[in-house]
């Protein structure tokens, strides 16, 4: 039931955007009732947090090939597709929207951030013990300066972002990471 609200979620906002988005119309496209969903989440605005977060979890990661620099590519260019795609496409929308300056909204962002930049920090330091990165790589650094580029086409100009951007992207950032730009004073 849980995943089924939370992709009616992210259809809906697809759709309809934020300020479009109600709760009777997710539980109508997840095919439970609407007081099945205030049971769970409060409001309007902590049923899109969740959804935003649990689906983009999984799509914003790195693989694991052994080879830091494959991996920051391929994570790269799987961020670019999600973020054009359907689900992404709705989440950059709402970004763009009043749903952005939310509370809980802002919170998820930083919370989402946080884990992934605990989670890369492990492949870094991975990456530093074989030699591929230098030792004491600032993870959030490094997601910041992947991710910046990317975010300002999609978010700043509007222009289409391809597998080029995300390519170059990478290549920024790893050179910059390569040359110690995003070691931590620690």
């Amino acid at each position: 039931m849980r995943r089924a609200v939370l992709g009616a979620t992210l259809a809906e906002l697809a759709v309809h955007g934020y300020a479009g988005l109600s709760v009777e119309n997710v539980a109508a496209r997840a095919g439970v009732h609407k007081t099945t969903v205030y049971r769970r989440w409060a409001d309007r605005e902590s049923l899109v947090t969740d959804a935003v977060l649990v689906y983009s979890e999984a799509e914003f990661d790195l693989p694991d090939t052994g080879s830091f620099e494959a991996d920051l590519h391929a994570g790269a260019r799987r961020l670019v597709s999600w973020l054009t795609g359907e689900v992404g496409s709705a989440l950059v929308a709402m970004l763009q929207s009043d749903a952005a300056r939310l509370p809980a909204v802002i919170a998820a962002k930083q919370r989402f951030y946080s884990a992934r930049a605990q989670h890369v920090q492990a492949r870094i330091d991975d990456a530093a013990r074989v030699g591929q990165l230098p030792e004491r790589t600032d993870a959030l650094e490094l997601i910041t300066t992947l991710v910046s580029p990317i975010y300002f086409r999609l978010l700043v100009t509007g222009d289409q972002v391809t597998d080029a951007d995300a390519d170059f992207a990478a290549t920024v950032t790893l050179v910059a990471a390569r040359a110690g730009l995003f070691i931590r004073a620690d």
